[in-house]
């Protein structure tokens, strides 16, 4: 089961201007490997040398699990076991926590999702990755490599981990007809009032963003996390409007499931894992990508600039996206898995299939988050986006 993806990083000042440098979005529609900044000159290691014995790692809860949780969920004592690399983890609740901790120079790899994975590029804080040394990444999904959150002008600079989409859930009983929008939660969100649920987090001003881009065209939205002032102040807008009838704002999924099965909540965003933990609880709920689409996340892992044990966190990365290793995890975790040949191993056989993993169809529409900068990462030279220490005093705000 996923454990928790708590709110998503308030950016810190220095690594935000650090990132203003930056000019891309890994976002639905937009060209593979495009980040059309320059980041600071590192190379890639050229061959693997001798382990180190040990390896360093931050990843969110259930990236690295080695059986203390439950002796039943272990994917790291085989890689000890094999590489002669003891794996010492350190769990991180948000992406601001994973960057501030990666500066530290501590760490060797990170499972950084979309919201950070450009912020450590820019600062340096990561290297390109020789994805020659990494043999089990030819079997990665085609749609996850060389894109605008793992690479720079078609450099890697991290081995794809996973993916996932944000969908709209509703109680089958109460939320009539079917909804296929995002209205739902935004212009008829009154019809629920009350019984409303959003993610609590900065980010999820682009879930508004993104549907006011499909309904509201004259704002010229193109990118949900490109945004300027009166684009923004239009999703501020929403949001406010919103606010009046959420019930309940989560970012611990077991609560989000826990307020549909009393009621209290009856539609709004939600992750797949929390679909299917629901399900399997008998609540009577569905789940939906809307019309318009959807914002998502994709993790990558990463090596530092400063790994002092690069052999072993190479042989990390391999090792997690190997077709085992990664069918493990992605379960585990609740989401796609990166290596296709995962899906074969998934002890749920329709794994993949619940997940769309090998639908890129699917993904087209999905819009994977990143750190909104000043600079418009929709190609715009024209005026300044609002960055996102500005989206997180708007939450503030929103939500009161």
């Amino acid at each position: 089961m996923r454990l928790t993806r708590t709110s998503r990083a308030v950016a810190a000042l220095g690594a935000l201007l650090l990132a203003s440098a930056c000019g891309s979005s890994g976002t639905a529609g937009s060209s593979p490997g495009g980040s059309e900044f320059t980041p600071p000159k590192l190379s890639a290691q050229k061959t693997l040398g001798k382990s180190e014995g040990q390896v360093n790692l931050i990843a969110w809860a259930g990236y690295a699990e080695d059986g203390s949780n439950d002796p039943k969920v272990d994917w790291v004592t085989d890689f000890e076991k094999q590489t002669g690399c003891q794996v010492n983890t350190k769990t991180a609740g948000t992406s601001d926590e994973m960057v501030n901790l990666m500066k530290t120079g501590q760490y060797d790899a990170v499972s950084a999702s979309g919201d950070a994975s450009l912020r450590l590029i820019a600062s340096g804080d990561v290297a390109p990755v020789n994805t020659k040394l990494v043999p089990n990444y030819k079997d990665v999904f085609a749609g996850l490599k060389n894109q605008q959150w793992n690479s720079v002008k078609s450099v890697a600079y991290g081995i794809p981990h996973g993916r996932g989409a944000n969908l709209l859930m509703y109680n089958t009983k109460k939320v009539s007809p079917a909804p296929d929008s995002w209205s739902a939660v935004f212009d008829k969100a009154s019809a629920h009032k009350g019984k409303v649920t959003a993610y609590d987090s900065p980010i999820y001003l682009a879930d508004a963003a993104l549907y006011l881009m499909k309904s509201k065209p004259s704002l010229g939205i193109k990118d949900p996390y490109a945004l300027d002032q009166k684009q923004f102040d239009a999703a501020v807008a929403l949001l406010k409007a919103q606010n009046s009838n959420v019930g309940e704002y989560w970012s611990d999924y077991l609560k989000e499931v826990s307020a549909f099965k009393s009621g209290d909540s009856v539609v709004g965003t939600s992750w797949q894992v929390i679909l299917n933990t629901a399900q399997a609880e008998k609540v009577p709920v569905k789940g939906v990508l809307p019309k318009e689409g959807a914002t998502g996340w994709s993790d990558t892992w990463m090596l530092s600039a400063k790994a002092k044990h690069p052999n072993c966190a190479y042989k990390w990365m391999n090792w997690i996206i190997s077709p085992k290793a990664n069918a493990q995890v992605a379960e585990y975790f609740g989401e796609a898995p990166a290596n296709a040949k995962a899906c074969d191993l998934t002890a749920d056989k329709n794994h993949c299939a619940t997940y769309h993993a090998a639908d890129e169809a699917y993904w087209k529409n999905v819009h994977f988050w990143t750190t909104p900068i000043a600079q418009c990462i929709d190609g715009r030279t024209d005026t300044k986006c609002v960055p996102y220490a500005k989206w997180v005093q708007a939450w503030t705000e929103i939500k009161g």
